[in-house]
């Protein structure tokens, strides 16, 4: 899965962008959980298992 992609499905699931962190990574908050994560973009390939990881911190 593309950054790009993860970051529309964070989106559609009410996560907001919170800030840029360090590199290439940004930083996202979810309502669902209320914890914030890392996440690479931009990126064209996310490795599964940091795609789970993102997922499971958002609640999806």
């Amino acid at each position: 899965m593309r950054s790009s992609d993860l970051i529309k499905e964070l989106k559609n699931a009410g996560c907001t962008f919170v800030r840029h962190g360090k590199g290439d990574h940004q930083i996202w908050k979810s309502p669902i959980t209320g914890k914030t994560f890392p996440v690479p973009h931009p990126k064209q390939h996310v490795p599964i298992g940091t795609l789970r990881s993102i997922k499971k911190l958002a609640g999806l």
